[in-house]
């Protein structure tokens, strides 16, 4: 297990993805899951950025997990920042149109979507976010 700890804010995204994906090119990860799991440090990693400490800065930790029977990467963001479950929201009416559609929602329900399994608990403090990812 890899763990980068990081001042949470937008700028930081590029180093966040830098880290993640250093981890997984020594398995030789295939390109699309690494483009996938790169939009998801983006979509995460900005809502931690944008939302978790406001108006402050905070920290968050990103730890990078690599089995290899199944392969798979399993990614952790941690931060101490506001409660907030991004999970327990339901998943936006794609059969509307974007005019018609609530505002927010989309980017989680495409990380939902795009990863092999997603989890969220609130512990000693910390939001802690963890996404699953098959290399194979």
């Amino acid at each position: 297990m890899k763990e980068l700890t990081i001042a949470a804010v937008i700028e930081n995204i590029d180093a966040v993805t830098d880290f993640v994906n250093e981890q997984l090119e020594s398995y030789d990860c295939p390109m699309k899951a690494q483009m996938q799991i790169d939009i998801v440090i983006d979509e995460i990693f900005g809502n931690i950025s944008h939302y978790a400490y406001t108006p402050a800065v905070g920290d968050a930790t990103i730890r990078v997990e690599v089995a290899e029977d199944p392969l798979c990467a399993t990614i952790t963001f941690i931060d101490s920042g506001v409660p907030y479950d991004p999970l327990a929201k339901a998943d936006p009416d794609t059969t509307l149109s974007a005019d018609e559609r609530e505002i927010g929602g989309l980017g989680i329900f495409m990380v939902k979507k795009s990863m092999d399994e997603v989890t969220y608990e609130y512990k000693d403090g910390q939001n802690i976010l963890t996404i699953k990812k098959s290399l194979k």
